[in-house]
């Protein structure tokens, strides 16, 4: 016997569930459960760090620029007075600034060019994979993690008239050459202070070449190749355009350093002979420290300030991506 269905019943479609408004939690990111303990978080690890550098580094340098027109000196019983620019015009009429100003130039002149260009030629040394590669790029970075203290000291004792290397000079020469007084001499040395400062610093901008060429897509190399150009062109028309940021860091680490030298002729000349290796940096420590004013060393610190934020921008401008 045939069954008839049943009747059914429509379905009744379910009620639209109504539209709350958006809590203030969720659009206001301040209300949110823990908001305030993760920003409490977030102070407090930058908290030691802001401490450093407001005690280390702004403070000191309100400091200085306070001082600068100032008769303050490091000890003395006479109550601080304002000088107004008597520093300054001080610092334009003395001959060692000058001399100072003139050792830092050239220093800076030779060692940018040289120290970059030899630090490319190691990145490009070690950037290629060959049996020992690590051993070179550990030999190349060593003196970077030595003190520059240490370097000095044992520089100091291969510069010596019987040092290392006049007797490596007098043996080579069948003692034909005995070698000069290499620190005792006004006309060499500050380019022993170069040599040592080359050898010394150019691991560490050798990473950052290097760096630099790791980042260059192998795929141009290989058109490149295809086209048939040679090392050269490759270098000329891939490997230096595909630099130009890291150069441009290069060439203001380099010269932000060179101006701030300071280390090695504290070590090893103390500004001699005849103020031939004297820098800023040094005249302003001798001038603050040993002759006890501050303000004055406080001026030639604010005019080197000066000087290195303009030649900076100069280099930036210069170094700048055009168009």
């Amino acid at each position: 016997m045939a069954t008839v269905p049943l009747p059914t019943r429509p379905r009744v479609p379910d009620a639209p569930k109504p539209v709350l408004p958006p809590s203030d939690a969720k659009t206001n990111p301040r209300r949110r459960p823990g908001f305030r303990r993760d920003q409490l978080s977030g102070w407090g690890m930058i908290a030691p760090a802001a401490v450093l550098l407001l005690a280390f580094v702004f403070i000191p340098a309100i400091l200085g620029f306070g001082l600068a027109f100032t008769n303050a000196r490091l000890i003395s019983p006479r109550p601080v007075e304002f000088v107004g620019m008597d520093n300054f015009a001080r610092l334009f009429t003395d001959p060692t600034f000058y001399r100072a100003l003139l050792n830092v130039a050239y220093f800076t002149v030779v060692i940018v060019p040289v120290q970059s260009g030899l630090a490319l030629v190691m990145a490009l040394l070690i950037n290629k994979k060959f049996r020992g590669v690590n051993f070179f790029r550990t030999v190349y970075f060593l003196p970077v993690v030595t003190s520059m203290v240490v370097v000095s000291l044992l520089w100091l004792f291969m510069y010596r008239k019987d040092g290392l290397i006049n007797e490596i000079l007098s043996t080579v020469s069948f003692g034909l050459i005995s070698g000069p007084d290499w620190l005792g001499d006004p006309n060499t040395a500050m380019p022993a202070i170069i040599i040592l400062s080359i050898w010394q610093a150019a691991g560490f901008h050798m990473i950052i070449w290097l760096a630099g060429l790791q980042g260059i897509s192998g795929e141009l190399y290989e058109a490149a190749q295809l086209d048939g150009t040679s090392r050269w062109q490759q270098f000329r028309y891939v490997t230096w355009p595909g630099l130009f940021h890291t150069r441009s860091l290069v060439l203001v680490t380099i010269t932000i350093q060179a101006l701030g030298l300071f280390d090695q002729i504290s070590v090893m000349t103390q500004g001699g002979p005849m103020d031939s290796t004297t820098t800023i940096v040094y005249e302003a420590v001798r001038s603050g420290y040993r002759q006890q004013e501050t303000s004055y060393a406080s001026a030639i610190s604010l005019v080197f300030f000066v000087l290195v934020l303009i030649v900076s921008a100069v280099q930036r401008y210069l170094t700048r991506e055009k168009d």
